[in-house]
């Protein structure tokens, strides 16, 4: 197992609090953007905790992984919704690694022509 996920997200929650201590302004910025982006009623709770999961997994934050699939489970995502928001990460991610290879390949292209 990669992390004891149930006693993860608490401590996470939990540590948002001790930070949101020293800087209540910053956390309550923070907290307000999610707020924000729940204020449309173009997507349900599911599917944005869904998109927020995959996104959690191009940006390898496994607090946000915790987090948002505890919420996608508790708005009702299946095991399919959620392998096929997954899906939708990975291929985006070996995309976005193709495209960073011909930025690479371009660098040393450059570097070689000098």
């Amino acid at each position: 197992m990669f992390a004891d996920w149930t006693s993860f997200v608490p401590h996470v929650k939990k540590s948002f609090g001790a930070l949101g201590k020293s800087h209540p302004k910053m956390l309550a910025a923070y907290q307000s953007l999610g707020t924000a982006a729940a204020e449309s009623d173009a997507l349900d709770a599911k599917t944005r905790e869904l998109i927020s999961l995959a996104v959690a997994v191009t940006t390898r934050c496994d607090g946000c992984i915790g987090v948002h699939a505890q919420a996608a489970v508790a708005n009702g995502a299946t095991e399919a919704e959620v392998a096929q928001a997954l899906a939708t990460a990975i291929s985006l991610n070996a995309g976005a690694a193709y495209v960073y290879s011909l930025h690479a390949l371009e660098a040393v292209d450059a570097f070689q022509k000098s």
